[in-house]
């Protein structure tokens, strides 16, 4: 009974098989079959191959929302150098609010030479090679930027090393300052800044004019969590005054931005920046003051930045896609080139044996076949 109830289990199954097999004596093969097979794991491992690429690549999920933290301090990481003594100038903040931030909340100055030596020059051109790299690599600049954090190659800059004899000419003001998250200026100018009833004010008037030169070269500026290797829009900008009273102005809009990838997750900021400079002439109409200020503004929208990797089966489905798309589209083309084929050797034979031409009594000839009737045989 047992035996009985295994056997028809197995008839039940062969009866559900999806897949028959034919035997080998009733297959027949062919060139132009083994040819379109060829070409068709050609194309099979080909598409693999590029499937398997795009399954080990990520790529950036952008996600929109309003930014509801007002309350939390915004950090500004600043590396500048101003080709004037340290003890000319002054840098501090001050935002809508009235509220200052004084550089010795966070800020160091530094005396060295504003000219580069050639190893510091030879680092920085390195690093421009390999932002330019990645720029080709990639094919979106926000990729780019965020792509770098997590890459092995670094877009810091070393530290800098003087070790030449001469005087220093130039200020290094490096560090970082917490304000508050409205907008603000920041700012770098003559003379040291002191508290004002009204705002603030810089000790100016001992400086001569002559000694003005805010030719600058930014080294970093981000906003947010310090993360060394990416890539800021103003990073590496030098700037050359061709005036002694001269203003370089830079607009930036600030976007909070939290970045989550497989291998790092801050809270930092992007932002993007407007450019320009002026030569300040009272008598043209050119007013204002000499120094560097970097106007900022908070941005009210947050965006988050999410790397994302394609899942292990939707890989396995695409890949069982290919192959059974490519079988079946051969499988259609092989069948239909060799109905094609059939049809026009048919008609080419058919051709060959037409009729040949029977004389007639009267010396005229037919064309047509004689019928054999029963008359005929006797």
């Amino acid at each position: 009974m047992r035996r009985l109830n295994q056997k028809k289990t197995l008839n039940l199954m062969k009866e559900l098989d999806a897949f028959p097999k034919v035997p080998e004596s009733y297959v027949e093969t062919s060139a132009s079959g083994g040819t379109v097979s060829l070409i068709a794991f050609t194309t099979i491992a080909f598409l693999t191959i590029m499937e398997f690429t795009v399954y080990r690549d990520t790529w950036m999920k952008y996600e929109y929302e309003v930014d509801k933290d007002f309350t939390s301090k915004l950090r500004i990481n600043i590396d500048i150098t101003v080709a004037m003594r340290c003890q000319y100038v002054g840098a501090d903040v001050l935002d809508l609010a009235e509220t200052m931030v004084a550089s010795a909340d966070g800020l160091i100055y530094e005396p060295l030479l504003f000219v580069l030596l050639l190893r510091a020059f030879c680092v920085i051109l390195r690093l421009l090679q390999v932002i330019q790299s990645r720029l080709q690599e990639e094919h979106s600049l926000q990729d780019v930027i965020f792509k770098s954090a997590f890459k092995s190659a670094s877009t810091a800059l070393p530290p800098r090393e003087d070790n030449s004899l001469q005087s220093p000419d130039a200020c290094r003001i490096h560090g970082h300052l917490y304000v508050n998250k409205v907008a603000g200026n920041f700012h770098i100018t003559v003379g040291k800044a002191i508290p004002h009833p009204r705002g603030h004010a810089h000790l100016a008037a001992l400086v001569s004019h002559e000694s003005y030169n805010f030719s600058h070269r930014i080294d970093h500026l981000s906003f947010g969590e310090l993360i060394p290797a990416i890539i800021n829009p103003l990073d590496g900008t030098e700037k050359i005054a061709s005036d002694h009273n001269q203003m370089f102005q830079y607009f930036i809009t600030v976007v909070p931005t939290k970045l989550h990838t497989y291998k790092i997750s801050a809270e930092t900021h992007q932002f993007s920046v407007t450019e320009r400079e002026r030569v300040i002439n009272h008598a043209a109409g050119s007013h204002g003051v000499s120094g560097i200020f970097m106007k900022y503004d908070i941005s009210s929208l947050m965006v988050t930045v999410t790397e994302e990797h394609m899942p292990f089966w939707q890989f396995l489905v695409r890949l069982c896609g290919i192959i059974g798309g490519i079988f079946s589209t051969t499988g259609i083309l092989h069948s239909f080139g060799r109905f094609v084929a059939e049809i026009i050797f048919c008609r080419f034979r058919l051709g060959s044996h037409k009729s040949t031409p029977v004389p007639l009594p009267d010396g005229h000839t037919s064309n047509h076949l004689p019928l054999l009737t029963d008359n005929n045989t006797h």
